[in-house]
């Protein structure tokens, strides 16, 4: 099994290119089930192990899959067996996205419940309860979820709590269904607006793109042969930026959309450190010494997102002051904190808000990999860390950042893979 090794205290200097979006491009698959072309392209793709999963998903269910390095084509046309199987969804949740399309195309499907991270409850109710809206009857039997409709019509749909997930099954599912749908409490995050464009671009309407009310008019069949550029990966960007400002040293991060990052930006520049943006590119400027603590809340699009949480824990450990962390999102997304207390940070939880004594000396430690962005945060405070670190079951990193250690080895972190 791989691990990490990291020599802490060096500063990061250079330039990166940001991948795409692990989280656009899940959704971005899934859609393709729904386009009549018989093949669709997608450039810019990140082929990480979650990218992979959900290909080998839709092979397990007979399509046809090509890919490269940034580049997938996928046949859908010999895809005839609406089925996903628990040894593939058990090891990612977004291969739960895939049941509003095999419904919109087939009127069934049969899914099994889904696994991903370990941390805290994510129910599927909210997709299962808006899908029912539009005329899908579900069972459950031994681990598995079984849907069938007579036809799906158009609904009103209200979301008790914003969900990325089940706003993209169910919007997946709505473009196919007679009649108007409006999902209220909807999900707003560019990885959405940009499934929303993709399905308009094959014939859907859908309205109200970037606001949490979106209004969808039922089509009868999607086509597209046009290629699909996946958006830039914003929280990836957003971990190099964090790394960068509780490292020290100047970084530039190119290929980005500057307004998805402009929460990040914001709190970063409250801790003091310097950013410089233009339409495509950011660029930071960090002297730890000088960082000063902020208090935060996660949120929803346009807030800061959860998947950031971890990563700006850590930073917050090595800055001037205490601060205080309320998760919003996922109440039980905590447990990277044993973790990093283990380097020396200063964390306690109450519930779900994290107290963080910040200027703690952080000294090398072997430590756990618990899911992907708590990996993320582990490699940030490792390297801020004096002395060797070793981080164990870093397979978890892979699902979200494309050889994470290649690019900050670029920018001078000292970070090696090794197998046991």
């Amino acid at each position: 099994m791989d691990y990490f090794e990291i020599i802490g205290q060096n500063h990061l200097q250079g330039e990166l290119e940001i991948n795409g979006s692990k989280n656009a491009v899940l959704p971005l698959i899934a859609a393709s089930i729904l386009n009549e072309n018989s093949v669709q392209k997608f450039t810019n793709v990140p082929l990480l192990s979650d990218t992979l999963t959900i290909l080998k998903l839709l092979e397990e269910m007979g399509s046809s899959v090509k890919k490269s390095e940034n580049f997938i084509s996928i046949d859908n046309s010999t895809l005839k067996n609406p089925f996903a199987p628990y040894d593939l969804v058990k090891t990612m949740r977004a291969s739960f996205y895939v049941l509003g399309p095999l419904i919109a195309k087939f009127g069934k499907a049969r899914i099994s419940d889904p696994g991903g991270c370990s941390w805290g409850p994510r129910p599927i109710d909210f997709h299962i309860k808006g899908l029912e809206l539009l005329g899908v009857d579900f069972t459950r039997d031994h681990g598995y979820l079984s849907a069938c409709t007579k036809g799906l019509k158009g609904s009103n749909i209200s979301f008790p709590k914003i969900s990325v997930g089940a706003t993209g099954n169910v919007v997946m599912a709505a473009v196919l269904a007679k009649g108007k749908t409006k999902i209220f409490n909807a999900s707003s995050e560019p990885e959405i607006q940009q499934l929303c464009n993709y399905l308009n671009i094959m014939g859907a309407q859908i309205s109200g793109i970037g606001s949490n009310e979106l209004v969808i008019e039922g089509v009868s069949s999607l086509t597209t042969n046009k290629p699909i550029e996946v958006i830039p990966d914003r929280i990836e960007a957003g971990t190099f930026l964090i790394a960068a400002a509780a490292v020290g040293g100047e970084v530039q991060l190119s290929n980005v959309v500057v307004d998805h990052l402009s929460m990040i930006i914001q709190k970063l520049r409250e801790t003091n450190v310097q950013i410089e943006t233009n339409s495509s590119s950011v660029r930071i400027k960090s002297n730890p010494s000088t960082l000063k603590a902020v208090d935060l809340e996660t949120s929803e699009y346009p807030g800061f997102p959860t998947d950031l949480q971890a990563q700006w824990m850590s930073l917050m450990s090595v800055v001037n002051g205490d601060s205080k962390l309320k998760e919003n999102i996922y109440f039980d997304r905590f447990t990277h904190v044993p973790e990093l207390n283990r380097l020396g940070c200063n964390i306690s939880l109450n519930k779900n808000t994290a107290k963080i004594k910040g200027q703690s000396y952080l000294s090398g430690a072997q430590i756990m990999s618990t899911d992907i962005r708590a990996s993320a945060a582990l490699i940030i405070a490792a390297l801020c860390a004096e002395g060797l670190s070793r981080i164990d079951r870093i397979y978890h990193i892979d699902r979200g950042y494309y050889k994470i250690e290649d690019k900050l080895s670029k920018i001078g972190a000292n970070i090696v893979r090794k197998k046991t």
